[in-house]
């Protein structure tokens, strides 16, 4: 008797391939109140150590700091868990034990006294780290999942799909956590509801995560020989447009973050804003990604990045001098700002993820990346602590906090005006695949929660199809 498994049907390959698919989008959905509650800077942990237990500012640089710092670290971590386990287990554990973080930060916070901002410091410094290091390993292995089992031929159309969906919930999220903050006069029974919803979707999205098949049934191409590691050395020193990429994220991440986080502390201390403006605020920024967005692609297709990108960092960066003149009887102007913002901060970021596709070499595929994202990560990691530093000292010094924030808030748009020069001395070869790269877009995916442009963030992870893939779709 033949005791060998029959292999699946092309039926019932595909039976697999939808479930999954659906499983997936669900999965998203039920995440996003704790992906959103994740990101570096978002309305909830601004609320948090601003509202309800107020830090220091070198606190709350350092928190900003760890998640940039453990995108580093799982660089070391991820391989070693990769290659014992599976993809579905290990992120199904790692996504278990982020919730388990959160759980953990709720039950403790009734505990946090906002007396002792000494102490409760301490353990959220703690906790943001644990945090972060569990969803930095989740969110490569769930990458790397997602582009395995979703066969390249329909990326762009389901992930388009998926992802209008998950920008429905990230709306009604932070419009729903903006007016529960502002009506629960942000007490610690207020935190709790949030996270325990949270926490209740997140675990209901692991029984989608179980769902979901460990690897589709497509095969993948062999990818070319790995060369030796001095070689790969060699080329990627003469890869100059990717140094030249480099050393221009390393001044854009210096510049986003050193005072990036304190700017919705700004907003909620110094403008009085409450969380249901800050959450508007947020909405409109995504929306104006949102709405300029297609226009964009066809723009960075036609023209080419770094152009579109300098364009879209001047015009974005430009207004952001108003932020040195803002006070609370003017503040109404942040709206128009935002919107903005966001319609430029696409391009932008947009621009930045697709150049890095055809900046990495091919034969030193995992040297460049690795160089990328450590080069990025750590400069991410020592620039909000920098910016904590220098506005704790400026504050016991007796200057105006007012009058402090206008001064350092200079920085940002300076600096990164400045850093044009070297973007525009990159030269853009041709294109690389989409999947060379997985590892190299952590930083661009955590620096958007920074700009407030966590709505949209999912998009860059799916290439923009052209016109050819377009008609193949239909």
């Amino acid at each position: 008797m033949n005791a060998t498994p029959a292999r699946p049907s092309l039926a019932q390959n595909r039976a697999i391939l939808r479930q999954g698919l659906r499983a997936s989008v669900a999965e998203g959905v039920l995440a996003t109140p704790v992906v959103t509650m994740s990101l570096p800077v978002n309305i909830f942990m601004t609320a948090l150590v601003a509202k309800g237990f107020p830090l220091s500012k070198p606190d709350i640089g350092g928190a900003s700091s760890l998640p940039f710092a453990c995108n580093f670290l799982q660089v070391f971590i991820t391989p070693l868990v990769t290659r014992r386990a599976r993809a579905r287990p290990t992120a199904i554990i790692a996504a278990a034990l982020h919730t388990g973080c959160w759980a953990w930060l709720g039950w403790k916070l009734p505990f946090l006294s906002p007396a002792d901002p000494v102490a409760t410091g301490r353990f959220l410094l703690l906790w943001v780290f644990i945090a972060s290091l569990f969803n930095a390993v989740l969110s490569v292995v769930w990458n790397g999942w997602m582009h395995e089992i979703v066969p390249a031929r329909l990326r762009g159309r389901y992930f388009g799909q998926r992802n209008r969906l998950i920008q429905g919930a990230t709306l009604v999220f932070v419009l729903g956590t903006g007016c529960a903050l502002s009506w629960g006069g942000y007490s610690a029974r207020t935190f709790q509801a949030i996270i325990a919803v949270a926490c209740l979707c997140r675990v209901a999205s692991l029984f989608y995560f179980a769902r979901m098949p460990d690897r589709g049934p497509q095969t993948h191409a062999p990818g070319p020989a790995t060369l030796p590691l001095r070689q790969q050395v060699a080329v990627v020193r003469r890869s100059h447009s990717l140094l030249l990429f480099i050393a221009f994220g390393a001044v854009w991440n210096f510049a986003s973050n050193c005072f990036g986080p304190f700017y919705h502390v700004f907003m909620f201390e110094q403008l009085d804003f409450s969380g249901l403006q800050v959450g508007l605020l947020a909405t409109l920024t995504a929306l104006g990604g949102i709405i300029s967005l297609p226009i964009w692609g066809g723009l960075l297709d036609r023209y080419g990045n770094k152009a579109c990108m300098a364009v879209a960092l001047g015009l974005w960066q430009g207004p952001n001098f108003l932020w040195c003149f803002l006070t609370p009887g003017n503040s109404a102007i942040l709206y128009g700002m935002w919107f903005w913002g966001g319609a430029l901060s696409a391009g932008f970021i947009l621009g930045q993820f697709t150049i890095l596709l055809k900046l990495i070499p091919a034969e030193a595929r995992s040297l460049a990346i690795g160089l990328n994202l450590a080069v990025t990560s750590i400069v991410a990691a020592v620039s909000p602590i920098i910016g904590g530093e220098v506005l704790a000292r400026l504050f016991a010094q007796g200057y105006a906090p007012l009058d402090v924030y206008h001064v350092v808030f200079l920085l940002q748009p300076a600096v990164s005006l400045l850093g044009c020069i070297l973007l525009l001395r990159i030269e853009e070869p041709a294109s690389s695949p989409l999947g060379s790269v997985v590892g190299a877009m952590r930083n661009i995916r955590t620096l958007s929660g920074v700009l407030g442009l966590s709505f949209f963030v999912n998009y860059l992870f799916v290439r923009p199809a052209d016109a050819d893939s377009r008609r193949r779709l239909k």
